[in-house]
């Protein structure tokens, strides 16, 4: 448009020297004085005459030019009209032509546009609980192969292409189909909700004609008693996922212990068997050393002195052994007594008296 109108003033400027060359020019006229006397001659400026006519002529050229274009920016495309009457071919961006006052091109915004909706959305979810949307706003893009058909058929496509009753219904439709919890998850809702108005726009408008690239919904609240069962639900969740850690942690260090006390036990149970070891290996080599003298000495070296007095026979039965001298008797007087041998004396018989009667 700012190209149109840059050609459109020089067409105006030349008009408008054209016509001051002639108001300013057009009266004048020459004199030429002959040689038989003083008689004036009259010339009109035909030179001037040709340039005005020229000037007129390019500055109209120029206004005609001006109208009979249209420069199409990138991220539009055109429809051309010609006595109202739509063209269903869509004219790329760029340079395009078009008759002067029979027709005109009109441009098509084909970028991604984003339209806002701040009313609040009322409605319900799966769980028949009342909640409440506002802010949402929907990014959409006309497909340019489309433009011309959306600016013969749809009225004020501008602003009303997605309209606020089309994205509330697919709204109320979402949040119908989801959980408490997941209305309030934007992840979830968000995705449910973009394919919900892509389904109401291609029902309206056909196939492939209106694009939906995002939906963003700002805020998503229950009333006020909801909201407190839903904070009383979830902290009851986080305690018992704290809870569910915690018996974990539980379970781990108790494993861990039992693992300790095992390596623990095995260790002492090397040691034990390492000990017992050496023990019988110290036991073998005693046994191979000990013969019937080490014995006896050890045997007086333990002995205290003293005689048994009760022997056990058979069936238990105890028999009480005389007792004689108790003077303890030591080791090494035993083994004094043990290496001498006592004298044997013969006894005597006694002798008897007879009388002779």
């Amino acid at each position: 448009m700012l190209l149109n109108g840059i050609i459109a003033g020089v067409g105006v400027l030349l008009i408008i020297a054209a016509i001051a060359i002639g108001v300013t020019f057009g009266s004048s006229k020459n004199k030429v004085k002959k040689s038989d006397g003083e008689t004036i001659v009259e010339v009109g400026g035909t030179g001037r005459k040709s340039l005005i006519a020229v000037l007129a002529g390019v500055g109209l050229i120029t206004v005609i030019f001006s109208a009979s274009f249209t420069v199409i920016p990138t991220g539009y495309t055109g429809v051309r009209v010609t006595f109202g009457q739509v063209e269903q071919n869509t004219l790329p961006h760029g340079f395009n032509f078009h008759l002067p006052i029979i027709q005109e091109i009109v441009t098509v915004n084909n970028k991604q546009q984003d339209i806002r909706f701040e009313s609040p959305i009322t409605s319900e979810t799966s769980e028949r609980n009342e909640v409440t949307f506002q802010g949402i706003t929907v990014t959409y893009q006309i497909n340019p192969d489309k433009s011309a058909w959306i600016y013969a058929n749809v009225t004020n496509y501008e602003d009303g292409l997605v309209n606020e009753s089309l994205v509330a219904s697919a709204i109320k439709t979402s949040s119908k189909t989801l959980s408490p919890i997941d209305c309030t998850n934007r992840s979830i809702l968000e995705p449910i909700a973009k394919e919900n108005i892509q389904k109401s726009l291609d029902e309206k408008y056909g196939q492939q004609v209106v694009y939906v690239n995002k939906v963003v919904i700002s805020d998503a609240a229950f009333d006020q008693e909801y909201d407190e069962k839903i904070a009383k639900k979830q902290q009851a969740q986080i305690d018992y996922e704290t809870q569910q850690i915690e018996n974990k942690k539980n379970i781990e260090k108790a494993s861990a212990d039992a693992e300790v006390r095992k390596t623990q036990a095995q260790a002492e149970a090397d040691a034990k068997l390492i000990e017992a070891g050496a023990e019988a290996e110290a036991n073998r080599v005693l046994s191979e050393s000990i013969d019937a003298n080490v014995l006896s000495n050890r045997y007086y070296d333990t002995w205290n002195g003293q005689l048994p007095t009760t022997i056990v026979g058979e069936n238990g039965a105890q028999i009480m052994l005389p007792v004689g001298n108790n003077t303890a008797v030591t080791p090494e007087t035993k083994k004094t007594e043990a290496t001498v041998q006592p004298a044997t004396t013969a006894t005597e018989a006694p002798t008897t008296e007879t009388t002779e009667e």
